[in-house]
Formats: C-alpha cells, structure tokens, sequence
C-alpha cells in the first residue's frame, strides 16, 4: 500500500471527517499537523504543488496530491481511491 500523508490544522472540521474516513477505510495515514506553523507549510505546498489558495486538509498517496475531505470522499466512494492505493510504485 502507498504511504498516505495528510496535512491538517488542529481546529479544522475538514481535517477531522478526512482524518476519520482513512480510518473508517483502515488506511494507515502519516499526519502532519501544521497548526504552529500554518503559513510555512502553506507557502512550501503552493510552491511544490501549484496551489493557489491553500486549504486544509492536503492529502496526497504515493507522494500524489489527491486534494482535501471531499476529493477523498469521491475518490473512496468511485473506488479510486482503493486503485491508487495498490498502483505499483
């Protein structure tokens, strides 16, 4: 299974309901919490990624940005998600 890493704020609703789908789908996460350092990381993902208006989460397999709770959600409920899971490397 690729690594999944995602990006949160401690106070984000957002964060906790994409936090909560990975474990609902038994899907081990690595959780960088950017709390105390919010607009360093928001400036390192815009630049690595081309993202305009970081949001949070920012949740990305195998080093892959898929987006935040409601791009899990599709990707987990179109069976996507479970496909780029196994992808090989």
């Amino acid at each position: 299974m690729k690594h999944v890493v995602i990006y949160t704020l401690e106070y984000c609703p957002y964060c906790k309901k994409a936090k909560q789908m990975l474990c609902d789908y038994y899907i081990p996460f690595e959780e960088i919490d950017v709390t105390q350092d919010e607009e360093k990381y928001s400036k390192e993902l815009s630049k690595l990624y081309s993202i305009n208006n970081v949001t949070y989460p920012q949740i990305f397999v195998g080093g892959t940005r898929i987006g935040g709770s409601d791009a899990l959600e599709e990707y987990a409920k179109s069976g996507r998600l479970a496909q780029i899971l196994k992808e090989d490397l």
